[in-house]
């Protein structure tokens, strides 16, 4: 096997890339263009909803609790990019360290929790194949 440029040990390839390269703030805004130049429609309709969900104004939960939900949300669907940047807007939005701790944990518990719930399913469906 060769040594690819990532350090990875297999077929070297373009198609191959560091980790580092997945997630490039920057870069990776870039690509932004094919929904503007596609689906320029869909784009603005996810801006406004965006914009409208997270607006500083006029909202019954406060912006940072809003931020916070996100963050949670973010960790919980592993999305890096929404962790990136609603763990910003949440500080900006006067979130504290340990608010970003306890969202992380509430994250945590409900990702665990689903696994537990849906455990439960292994039981039930084996349940059946038990009695036969």
């Amino acid at each position: 096997m060769n040594r690819n440029p990532s350090g990875i040990r297999g077929p070297a390839s373009a198609s191959v890339r560091r980790m580092s390269d997945y997630f490039d703030r920057e870069a990776d805004k870039t690509y932004t263009r094919v929904y503007k130049k596609e689906t320029p429609d869909i784009l603005k309709a996810f801006v406004d909803f965006d914009e409208a969900v997270f607006a500083t104004e006029g909202r019954a939960v406060p912006l940072k609790f809003r931020e916070l939900i996100a963050v949670a949300v973010g960790i919980t669907t592993q999305c890096v990019y929404c962790i990136d940047a609603h763990s910003k807007r949440a500080v900006a939005a006067g979130a504290t360290e340990q608010e970003l701790a306890e969202a992380a944990w509430v994250a945590t518990a409900i990702r665990a929790g689903g696994g537990f719930a849906h455990g439960r399913l292994a039981f039930k469906f084996g349940e059946a194949e038990h009695s036969h």
